[in-house]
């Protein structure tokens, strides 16, 4: 649970808003408002201020803001080609736009998306920037340290912390709007289009010298509309008032008149108010900016920042020191999280482990004869029912073979030819010539002696046409003993070594 702390330092009084934040919930839990003049210095002011609001227990994240008058505001139109270069080439452009030497400011910058004003090409950028003396910057952030012991974590300019009301206050984020925080010396203005603001001035008159000075702070005002319009702005649909002069008697009245636009106070922020005294709740508008500059300390701010170069906000070893509690806090959550995650698992494979011997008991018990929760067991048991089944893929004898077998049934003293040799799944044909009948008979006889022969038998015989020889044809079944029983192929002695051509010439 974090807490924003907003610091208005205004001419006449210090105004704090404290903000609690947790899961997508805000909280309004501190008001406070110290008069410049009960304090002997603005150091002490802020002091007090802080006290009151965060009842003495200290800020974890601030955010100030420079007054208008120390700053300026320019709206840049830059080709959109430079999109990525933004920050390098806005020196350069703002040189001879701002009283201030370049090398002594910073700045922070938004690039209007839906506030752009009418007329700009797509293929430019329109860029609101906002600049300030680092010199004037840096004597606020030391001011702030000094006072709250914590350095400001957002320092902003002008009328741009009233625009993080945008997401809080119904109304704001539709059409254009023009908010005016009316202070008692001087007075801020800023205009917000479709949610984001795209014009800012500060007025030199407030509420000081009412009602003498009424019809010069309307001039001002309509001056300062009159210049956002002939930038290419709209009209404002509606015109805010805040800060104290929204509670002078028949002001919305008589700028409604002189701006000839409806002019109301600012509604209260939608946040959750705890612990705020009453008195306060009533006065809620007297507090925009500081509220304004809080909850510019969270996600996605419409502010301006110009903690920005040389003044670029670093969290220091005092804030992790503050925060080694809540780290080591999330490290034992962590650490539980991950002992109990392991836990876990370790039991649910133990489990699982159980449920697979179990099974595995069964499936032995009825496949091998044998129950057993070991899978090194089982393998043995399966090992010794496999071994000696399998079958060697391989013929134990070929066509190779039957060729040589033919060769050696063959005497040499015959005068053998082949015609054919068919080997087809362990059938075999074999179309020969022979002298006579009875070699014929012989061939088969020898061939009826071999072990992986079966079935030898002469089928056909003929006489050779214009001839005495005869033809015949020889079949046969090629199947070992082996290729029944399952054994395993004998070495052939006989098969590797060589022997006579049965083709012919025997």
């Amino acid at each position: 649970m974090a807490s924003f702390v907003g610091i208005d330092i205004g001419s006449v009084a210090v105004k704090v808003a404290v903000l609690r934040t947790a899961y997508r919930k805000l909280q309004l839990v501190g008001l406070a408002c110290v008069d410049l003049a009960q304090a002997p210095s603005p150091e002490e002011a802020v002091k007090m201020a802080v006290g009151l609001a965060t009842g003495g227990r200290g800020a974890e994240s601030i955010s100030t803001a420079l007054d208008g008058a120390r700053g300026a505001v320019r709206v840049v139109t830059l080709p959109a080609s430079v999109a990525k270069q933004i920050r390098e080439v806005l020196p350069f452009e703002l040189d001879s736009q701002v009283p201030f030497d370049m090398s002594e400011v910073v700045f922070d910058h938004r690039v209007l998306t839906t506030g752009r004003n009418a007329g700009t090409p797509p293929e430019q950028l329109q860029v609101l920037v906002a600049v300030a003396k680092t010199e004037d910057v840096r004597s606020r952030i030391d001011l702030v340290k000094r006072a709250a012991v914590h350095e400001p974590e957002r320092v902003s300019v002008g009328a741009f912390p009233l625009a993080n009301l945008v997401p809080v206050v119904p109304g704001l984020a539709d059409g254009t709007a023009c908010i005016v925080d009316l202070g008692q010396k001087a007075s801020e203005l800023l205009v917000v289009k479709g949610g984001e603001p795209v014009f800012s001035r500060t007025l030199s008159y407030g509420t000081e010298g009412l009602p003498q000075s009424a019809s010069r702070l309307a001039r001002e005002l309509r001056v300062s509309l009159a210049a956002y319009r002939a930038s290419g702005g709209p009209a404002p649909d509606r015109v805010y008032l805040t800060g104290g002069g929204a509670f002078v008697s028949g002001a919305e009245r008589f700028l409604a008149g002189e701006l000839e636009v409806p002019v109301e106070v600012l509604q209260a922020p939608a946040v959750e108010i705890a612990g705020v005294p009453p008195e306060l709740v009533q006065q809620m508008p007297r507090f925009s900016k500081a509220i304004g500059l809080a909850l510019g300390l969270g996600p996605k701010p419409l502010g301006m920042n110009l903690r920005k170069g040389p003044l670029a906000f670093e969290r220091g070893f005092a804030w992790v020191r503050e925060k080694i509690p809540v780290l080591a806090g999330l490290a034992a959550a962590i650490l539980v999280s991950f002992l109990f995650s392991g836990w876990a698992q370790l039991y649910a494979k133990g489990k699982e482990r159980d449920t697979l011997e179990k099974a595995l008991a069964g499936v032995t018990k009825e496949v091998l004869g044998e129950e057993t929760s070991s899978a090194a067991r089982a393998q043995e048991l399966l090992s010794k029912q496999t071994a000696g089944g399998d079958e060697d893929p391989m013929p134990h004898a070929d066509a190779f073979d039957v060729m040589v077998k033919l060769s050696e049934a063959i005497p040499e003293s015959m005068v053998h030819d082949i015609e054919e040799l068919d080997v087809q799944k362990g059938h075999v044909i074999v179309h020969g010539i022979v002298g006579s009948i009875p070699d014929a008979q012989a061939i088969q006889n020898a061939l009826k002696n071999e072990r992986c022969f079966q079935d030898v038998k002469i089928t056909r015989t003929s006489q050779v046409v214009g001839g005495d020889r005869q033809k015949y044809q020889l079949e046969l079944d090629v199947k070992c003993p082996e290729d029944i029983k399952g054994g395993k192929k004998p070495a052939a002695a006989g098969s590797a070594q060589a022997t006579p051509s049965a083709s012919g010439g025997k």
